[in-house]
């Protein structure tokens, strides 16, 4: 995967700021992948994690 991935300010820097799930947009879809383990990469497209979000944050 190329140099795309984004991560959240929220995240933090230095030694404890790895601990988040990275986002990128690659094509149609939205990749994810939490940075301890670049890896395992989950794709899906943007609808379905807008209704992710949505619910989650219902």
């Amino acid at each position: 995967m190329g140099d795309a991935w984004q991560k959240s300010t929220h995240s933090g820097t230095g030694d404890g700021g790895n601990d988040c799930v990275e986002v990128a947009v690659i094509g149609d879809a939205v990749v994810l992948r939490e940075s301890d383990a670049p890896r395992t990469v989950v794709r899906t497209t943007p609808p379905a994690l807008g209704a992710l979000i949505r619910t989650l944050k219902a």
